[in-house]
């Protein structure tokens, strides 16, 4: 049975998390107080942290800092899921930078909530292989034993999804590994190019659509 942390400081809503995931078969446990958080993340590594940013004590991104940092690999490779209330910009791009897996704003479906943590889940028990080979030399990728035609900056985007699976990257850091003669372009070059990754993928992969769009922030590759 996996086990999930909530860290949340509301009460009402860590408990109706909680009879979610706990209805779906997850254990939980609940921290109000981001005092807390570490010392018992070390003592009973859980299978995923939903973390709050608002939190007395200390704030989630501190704590998301120092478990991603942490030379326990345990604990670094816990997923994490970042709820908030807070919704400017900064806030969402800082928090995925600093390693989370995603995010999700308040106010927010439970259910959609629950969705998104059983799919990460899925993900880190390795429920089926993704199937990607990326042959950096050639500039050549497979799916699934199935030969891509990128052109070297889809390849390079591709690349920069598959780093880290499930993790949501902005466009603004999208846009650092796509061209590498640093030229200046817009966030709609981003677009453009994982529209046709995504349909080559799709290609690869009938009826998947492996490249997913978060709202106002960028994307992430769900293998």
């Amino acid at each position: 049975m996996s086990r999930i942390l909530i860290v949340e400081d509301e009460p009402k809503l860590a408990a109706l998390e909680a009879d979610y995931l706990e209805s779906e078969g997850y254990e939980t446990h609940r921290i109000a107080n981001g005092l807390e958080v570490l010392p018992w993340v070390r003592a009973n590594a859980p299978d995923l942290v939903l973390l709050d940013l608002m939190l007395p004590g200390r704030d989630g991104l501190e704590i998301c800092r120092e478990l991603r940092s942490s030379d326990d690999s345990r604990i670094r490779d816990i997923p994490i899921v970042m709820v908030t209330a807070r919704v400017e910009e900064i806030d969402r791009l800082v928090g995925l930078d600093l390693g989370a897996d995603d995010y999700v704003c308040k106010p927010f479906s439970v259910r959609e909530l629950v969705a998104r943590v059983k799919a990460i889940l899925r993900r880190g028990k390795g429920s089926r292989p993704n199937g990607l080979v990326l042959h950096e030399d050639e500039h050549r990728a497979e799916l699934d034993g199935n030969p891509l035609e990128l052109t070297p900056v889809e390849f390079r985007l591709l690349r920069a999804l598959a780093s880290s699976p499930g993790r949501v990257f902005a466009r603004e850091r999208l846009l650092e590994h796509l061209y590498d003669d640093h030229r200046v372009v817009t966030d709609r070059t981003v677009d453009a190019h994982v529209k046709n990754l995504r349909r080559k993928l799709s290609e690869a992969r009938l009826g998947e659509d492996l490249v997913r769009s978060i709202y106002g922030v960028g994307y992430k590759l769900e293998l």
